[in-house]
C-alpha cells in the first residue's frame, strides 16, 4: 500500500504558526552555553525567561542575549516572581519592551512554600494584558472552570500544571487535565512537574498541543542529551495521538492471535 507522504504538523498559537510542541525554559542551567547548546538540541521555537533575568545593561546570568542570536526562537517572558496581578502586569509590560515579543507567560505564585499559582490574580492580569494585546499564556493550576474563563477573556494559550514546579512528579492532575482538554478550544500546554521523557509523550498522547519543560532538563546528568530526548519523546507522543490508541480491555486479557483455537484442534 502506499503511504502518503507525512503532512507538516504545525500548531498555532495567538496567531502564530509553530512545529516543535516542546517550549523551553532557562533557568538552572549551569551557564549560558549548556542553556543555549539544550535548546538547539531540543528544537524549540519558543523559550521562556524570566523577566529578571533580562536586562539593558548585559549581567553574567543574563539569558536574553544568548538567546536572540538564534535563529527560529521567539521569546516568551514570564513574570515569574510577581506576588500579584499588578506585577505581573507591569513586568509584562517591561518584558515586552526589552524583548520585542508580544508573547507573555503570566506565572504569579505569592507563596513561596508551594509555588501554586494564584488563580484570581492570574485571571485579572490575563484578563488586561490579553485586552492590551498581548499573546498571554497563562501558567495556571489544572481547574477546568478557570480554563473556561481564561478562554473566554482572550488567552492564546492554557498551561495547567502536571504537578508542583521543580517536583518532578510528573502528571499528577492527569484527570484534570483530561476535563480541560474536553472543552477547551485553546491549545493546552502542560507546564511544570514534568521529570521524564516519557511523561511529555504521554501528555501528547493524551491530546495536549505541547509541554513546556525546565527543570527535567537542566537538572539532569546530561542537560543537552535529556533536551533531545524531550523532543523524541514529545515528537512519539504527538504520533500515537493522531495515530489513536487502541480502546483499554475490559480487564480480561484478549489473545492477539487465534491460539487457543488452533492448539484445541490439535489436541483431538
Amino acid at each position: 500500500m502506499k503511504r502518503q507522504g507525512k503532512l507538516k504538523d504545525e500548531w498555532i498559537v495567538g496567531g502564530h504558526r509553530f512545529s516543535s510542541r516542546l517550549l523551553m525554559g532557562t533557568g538552572k542551567f549551569q551557564d549560558a552555553e549548556t542553556m543555549v547548546e539544550a535548546v538547539l538540541a531540543s528544537g524549540t521555537q519558543i523559550v521562556t525567561v524570566a523577566l529578571r533575568r533580562v536586562g539593558r545593561i548585559p549581567q553574567e546570568d543574563d539569558m536574553l542575549g544568548p538567546l536572540r542570536r538564534l535563529e527560529g526562537i521567539t521569546l516568551m517572558p514570564n513574570t515569574s516572581g510577581a506576588r500579584n496581578a499588578s506585577e505581573a502586569i507591569r513586568a509584562a509590560r517591561l518584558g515586552r519592551e526589552l524583548s520585542g515579543s508580544p508573547f507573555v507567560k503570566v506565572e504569579i505564585h505569592p507563596n513561596p512554600h508551594h509555588l501554586m499559582p494564584d488563580p484570581i490574580e492570574t485571571f485579572e492580569a490575563a484578563r488586561i494584558l490579553a485586552a492590551e494585546g498581548f499573546v498571554v499564556m497563562p501558567y495556571m493550576p489544572a481547574d477546568p472552570v478557570l480554563a473556561k474563563r481564561l478562554e473566554d477573556v482572550g488567552c492564546a494559550s492554557l498551561m495547567p500544571l502536571g504537578s508542583a514546579i521543580g517536583s518532578g512528579r510528573g502528571l499528577a492532575t492527569t484527570e484534570m487535565l483530561r476535563l480541560i482538554l474536553r472543552d477547551a478550544r485553546i491549545p493546552v500546554i502542560v507546564d511544570a512537574g514534568l521529570r521524564s521523557p516519557s511523561e511529555a509523550a504521554a501528555a501528547l498522547e493524551m491530546g495536549c498541543a505541547a509541554v513546556l519543560v525546565n527543570s527535567a532538563v537542566a537538572a539532569s546528568g546530561d542537560p543537552i542529551a535529556m533536551a533531545a530526548a524531550f523532543a523524541q519523546a514529545v515528537e512519539a507522543g504527538r504520533n500515537a495521538n493522531l495515530a489513536g490508541l487502541m480502546p483499554r480491555g475490559g480487564g480480561t486479557a484478549l489473545a492477539t492471535s487465534p491460539l487457543t483455537a488452533f492448539l484445541s484442534v490439535e489436541g483431538q
